[in-house]
């Protein structure tokens, strides 16, 4: 493993890490990875993606993170590909119920809670999968359906269906999802990078 592609990798897990609030250090990595099944999770679905892309040589390593991270899929009922593009800084505050297409594109400092789907959708208006953007929280229970967007700060409430695209900073509610306010979401995704710049 190279030293720039495993400089990227902790900086990827780093930046998950600090989104849980407490710091970027080794006693806090552990502290999350043993509490917090969410960063458990994360973590080894960016180790299998990351060694993935490595050479031949690693390829023991990748298939015993691909095991690990299917034991915690099913234990933990999370099922994110390892190899869905999602940008640094994701939260998983609560486990449970969350299916994610791997081909959806998730963007950085987004928060995913339990029961949320990001789905593909075949035929009709909006085929295809949902492409998210930067600092979008995404309620418990909500469904994001179809070949649509969420802008960067968008926020889709509790149980939310969206099936239509959500423009920057929408704030979405009901069944089908309906765009409120324009408020964003940063009453929910905090401890961000940008945070501290």
């Amino acid at each position: 493993m190279s030293r720039p592609h495993a400089v990227l990798f902790w900086s990827i897990v780093g930046a998950d890490l600090h989104r849980y609030g407490h710091g970027v250090s080794i006693s806090s990595f552990f502290k999350q990875y043993f509490l917090v099944p969410g960063f458990k999770y994360s973590f080894w679905m960016r180790l299998s993606n990351h060694l993935r892309r490595q050479s031949l040589i690693w390829r023991p390593g990748y298939y015993l993170c691909r095991a690990i991270l299917h034991r915690c899929s099913v234990r933990y009922g999370i099922s994110i590909p390892y190899n869905t593009r999602i940008g640094p800084g994701l939260y998983i505050g609560h486990y449970g119920g969350i299916v994610i297409n791997g081909k959806v594109v998730i963007g950085r400092d987004c928060n995913i809670n339990h029961e949320v789907t990001i789905g593909v959708k075949y035929g009709g208006k909006n085929p295809g999968v949902p492409v998210i953007g930067a600092r979008v929280y995404l309620g418990p229970g909500c469904k994001v359906i179809g070949g649509i967007s969420l802008g960067n700060d968008v926020a889709v409430g509790a149980n939310s269906v969206v099936v239509e695209s959500v423009p920057d900073s929408g704030v979405a509610v009901g069944v089908p999802a309906k765009v409120i306010s324009y408020k964003g979401s940063s009453d929910y995704v905090v401890n961000t990078q940008t945070d501290h710049e």
